[in-house]
């Protein structure tokens, strides 16, 4: 397992089974608020669904084809971070990420993404980064939008959360070809 720092206050740290049950304290609390974007909350909440879903992600880390991180902002596990998908034969990653409410304005995901899109590709070779956002996000949008990403388009009935069905914005960020970063 690693841990990667990002600044004196912020670090990822790769999942593991012990933050099963930090995950389940944080959602417990904040389901209604995490739901309105996003269709799992309602559907893991213990500790034992975070520890499955922990081990499906860290097999999908060890194939290469995902990887999964605690956002850890000042000690304390704040939300997810993720490369939901890693493409090595057209070198895209996408990008995803969930943060406690109690912890929104802070610029904690913009540091997180900005952190993410450096690795994937200074240290993944990846060419390309999404990331894709419910079109009434305004909040996740304005991060893509903050880091330098191109809203590349809008997909309709991409996904079902709660008894709406959202669109998705997708962003997209090419890696300079004359430089190492974006």
């Amino acid at each position: 397992m690693f841990t990667e720092k990002i600044d004196d206050e912020l670090s990822l740290a790769l999942v593991q089974e012990s933050f099963a049950h930090q995950y389940a304290s944080l959602v417990s609390d904040q389901v209604d608020y995490l739901s309105q974007w996003l269709a799992w909350p309602k559907h893991c909440q213990s500790e034992q669904d975070f520890r499955h879903f922990i081990q499906r992600v860290l097999h999908e880390y060890a194939e290469g084809k995902s990887m999964t991180c605690a956002i850890i902002y000042r000690g304390k596990i704040v939300g997810n971070c993720s490369f939901n998908t890693l493409n090595y034969d057209t070198l895209n990653a996408e990008v995803g990420y969930w943060l406690s409410q109690n912890h929104q304005g802070k610029g904690i995901v913009t540091r997180v993404v900005n952190h993410l899109i450096e690795k994937a590709f200074n240290e993944l070779g990846m060419v390309k980064v999404q990331l894709c956002a419910a079109v009434d996000n305004q909040p996740s949008r304005r991060v893509a939008e903050r880091i330098g990403m191109t809203l590349e388009g809008v997909l309709t009935n991409q996904e079902k959360v709660g008894g709406r069905i959202l669109d998705h914005a997708i962003y997209g960020i090419k890696k300079s070809p004359t430089s190492d970063t974006f």
